[in-house]
């Protein structure tokens, strides 16, 4: 951790970023002129001093950075690995669970006997169960389809996108970038990043002098001194400080932030913005395919089970254990599931 107060952190950040000053070229040009005309940093010691000082500034400095950044190469590497081993254990036991499966249907299949005895009767009525499946192993499309009289899926399926639309009723459609076009700033974003655009509407230049940005955690504000801020109150969610900048693009501020939660979209900006609908966000394939084979699959099936959760859905995860139980009950028809509580 840096022992330099925050304060002074944001500081430098906010001149390192920002182009009137000239970015961190331009910070580093103020800070030795300050030195030379403010301070007797080059004159007050022996010949070759101030020099000596500033390489081992340097150098210790140099040294931690590349020490930070073997760390975060370490950390990824680390995490790629866990997740490749969580993967190859879901698929382990994924291939375990249908070759036990598969076992339990050979057995049935055989006429081997099960856990549960079975009354004469019983067996009597299985055998035939069996051997009917056996003379009609697919079903038509005519026995499958529903009659005038029955509902049809799509009937269905149209009435909860019905019910949906009317529980997204008054929300936003999200705009190009997945964020919300307000009447005094934007935003879009990614799930990890955003980028809130304020326009100030002033008729002068603005200078970093002119305005008033803040950025917290959980808060933000941003115009121009002397004047109500466009943008004020409590972000939708909490960003890292640290990772946040901000500059000054003509008469706009554009803030470039980092979500803490980088598994959920924003549907706000601040809590007193509209609600955008999620549920119409339509991530950048170009993104997606960027990402390796494994991590594009995960990274997919989480997107897809947050949509689910969102409609009040089964999960891929739901979907899976039921698949499990329907094979498992279809394999002990013995067996009664009437009381039986599933989640």
């Amino acid at each position: 951790m840096s022992s330099r107060p925050s304060f002074i952190d944001n500081t430098l950040a906010s001149l390192a970023s920002n182009p009137d000053v000239g970015g961190v070229h331009g910070l580093l040009d103020g800070v030795f002129g300050f030195l030379a005309e403010r301070t007797d940093f080059y004159s007050g010691g022996n010949p070759g001093e101030a020099r000596k000082i500033v390489e081992a500034a340097f150098e210790k400095w140099e040294k931690k950075a590349v020490g930070l950044n073997a760390e975060k190469e370490k950390e990824k590497q680390k995490a790629e690995d866990k997740l490749k081993a969580r993967l190859a254990a879901q698929k382990e036991k994924e291939r375990n669970e249908l070759k036990a499966n598969s076992s339990s249907t050979s057995k049935v299949a055989d006429g081997e006997p099960k856990v549960k005895e079975l009354t004469d009767e019983e067996a009597e009525a299985l055998q035939k169960k069996l051997d009917a499946e056996k003379e009609q192993p697919t079903t038509s499309k005519a026995a499958v389809e529903p009659t005038s009289s029955e509902s049809k899926p799509e009937d269905s399926k149209d009435k909860k996108d019905d019910d949906e639309e009317e529980e997204d009723k008054g929300k936003l459609k999200p705009n190009d970038g997945n964020g919300a076009d307000y009447e005094n700033y934007s935003f879009t974003q990614t799930l990890s990043e955003l980028e809130a655009r304020v326009p100030l509407k002033v008729d002068f230049k603005v200078r970093s002098r002119d305005r008033d940005v803040m950025i917290d955690k959980k808060k933000v504000r941003v115009g121009v001194k002397g004047k109500p801020p466009v943008l004020e109150g409590d972000w939708h969610k909490e960003v890292k400080v640290e990772e946040c900048m901000w500059n000054i693009d003509g008469q706009t501020i554009v803030l470039s932030l980092e979500k803490v939660d980088q598994m959920n979209w924003w549907s706000q900006l601040i809590t007193t913005d509209p609600v955008i609908n999620t549920k119409k966000v339509e991530p950048e394939n170009s993104k997606l395919s960027d990402l390796d084979g494994e991590t594009r699959s995960m990274v997919e099936k989480m997107m897809y089970d947050q949509r689910q959760k969102e409609m009040g859905l089964p999960t891929s995860e739901d979907q899976k254990k039921n698949e499990i139980l329907q094979k498992f009950m279809a394999q002990h028809p013995e067996m009664d599931f009437s009381k039986a509580k599933i989640s």
